[in-house]
């Protein structure tokens, strides 16, 4: 029997079930999970610990390092720019990036770096929101550029130097690929707040706060953790690989996301809770707008949330698995078209964009849904937990 919003209030009991094993086993201290449908939070559940050591049980209103789920934000606030005319999707990168002019490119990814050729083309804005730039993660990396880009990285974020300082250093090396040539996930979202920056005229922080976050009325989505909000803030984890059990990756009291002097991650840095990020992808669910905040016209969404990657592309594994047999990718955000291509419930169309502490999210124009899973497990959580929590929502729909 149909309950609230088209869902089956006993096959929706399933979610917690499948969260609370999670927890139950060690694999995660916490996780919040809300459900969003026809304009009505149908389900919301905070299982588990915020900091499993001081005993303090994770909220609702927990605030989380979302991480890759900063890139969807980034990429709206540089398509607005583009609204605006102060940049262009096609245009070089060079008048406002010149430390990225004149390129060479590595001939091979993982050659010499003083093995390189002249680059066929400059890279543009459109580049950097697809993953095309030719500029990796050390992460993803290969060769000697792996170990010269962890020399101010970490493995998905910059280190701590001010953005011009990290522009320069990012100038300094080839390119892993050419502008254009390939889909490579990496460091674009960072150059692209870098980007931002400089053409709008204010901080990457301040930009985003203004126009899309008190738009929104996101008041607690930041780069940097306030004192009055740090009881909301718990210990991010990672699994232990000799004991099995989890250990604690970044303190609050220590973390990077208490220092304003931090740099601003275009890419991974933005801090939120599972309401806060509910607000962006309703406006994502809004194809560009949510109640009074219009952040992008019908146009540029459906330019945002068109698959730009080509057949060989989605052929091509990425960090060893076959990621694109179930979807594609448009201007800063994933799109699934392909039902057959995924081993989880849910429907074409959606959309979102992961984060590496376990954070998910999606939004689904065709059941008119927005799903959110918040935990904090840095690169441990893998596809199951975001999988089972993915089946056991689609599942319960029931209208």
């Amino acid at each position: 029997m149909a309950g609230s919003a088209g869902f089956s209030r006993e096959r929706l009991k399933r979610l917690t079930a499948a969260m609370q094993r999670y927890v139950d086993d060690g694999t995660v201290a916490g996780v919040v999970t809300l459900v969003h449908r026809h304009g009505e939070t149908v389900h919301s559940d905070a299982l588990g610990w915020q900091d499993k050591e001081a005993g303090t049980p994770i909220r609702r209103d927990t605030l989380f390092r979302i991480a890759s789920m900063t890139k969807p934000v980034v990429s709206v606030a540089a398509l607005m720019l583009v609204e605006e005319g102060k940049l262009r999707l096609g245009e070089p990168v060079d008048r406002l990036l010149p430390e990225l002019a004149n390129r060479k490119v590595l001939r091979a990814p993982d050659a010499a770096l003083d093995d390189v050729t002249e680059s066929p083309r400059p890279i543009t804005v459109k580049d950097l929101l697809l993953h095309r730039s030719g500029i990796p993660y050390p992460l993803t990396a290969e060769g000697p550029l792996a170990p010269a880009l962890f020399a101010f990285n970490q493995l998905v974020i910059p280190g701590d130097f001010p953005m011009d300082d990290w522009m320069a250093r990012i100038g300094a090396l080839p390119l892993a690929h050419a502008p254009g040539a390939r889909w490579h996930y990496g460091l674009s979202t960072d150059v692209l707040g870098v980007l931002i920056q400089r053409a709008s005229g204010m901080s990457l922080p301040d930009y985003l706060r203004t126009r899309i976050f008190e738009p929104l009325g996101m008041a607690d989505t930041f780069f940097w953790v306030p004192d009055n909000k740090l009881h909301r803030f718990g210990p991010a984890y990672a699994p232990d690989s000799k004991t099995g059990g989890l250990i604690v990756q970044d303190h609050p009291l220590t973390s990077r996301w208490r220092d304003p002097a931090s740099f601003p991650s275009g890419g991974a840095g933005l801090i939120s809770t599972a309401d806060d990020y509910l607000k962006f992808a309703k406006a994502i669910l809004g194809g560009g707008r949510s109640g009074d905040a219009r952040l992008l016209s019908r146009a540029m969404f459906e330019q945002m949330t068109t698959d730009h990657l080509t057949p060989t592309e989605r052929a091509t594994p990425f960090m060893g698995i076959q990621f694109w047999s179930a979807m594609g990718f448009g201007l800063g955000l994933s799109i699934a078209d392909n039902l057959a291509g995924q081993d989880y419930l849910g429907s074409p169309g959606r959309l979102g964009w992961p984060g590496a502490y376990g954070t998910w999210w999606v939004a689904d124009p065709r059941e008119n849904l927005v799903a959110l899973m918040m935990t904090q497990l840095y690169f441990g959580v893998g596809n199951y937990m975001r999988a089972d929590c993915e089946t056991a929502i689609y599942q319960a729909i029931d209208d």
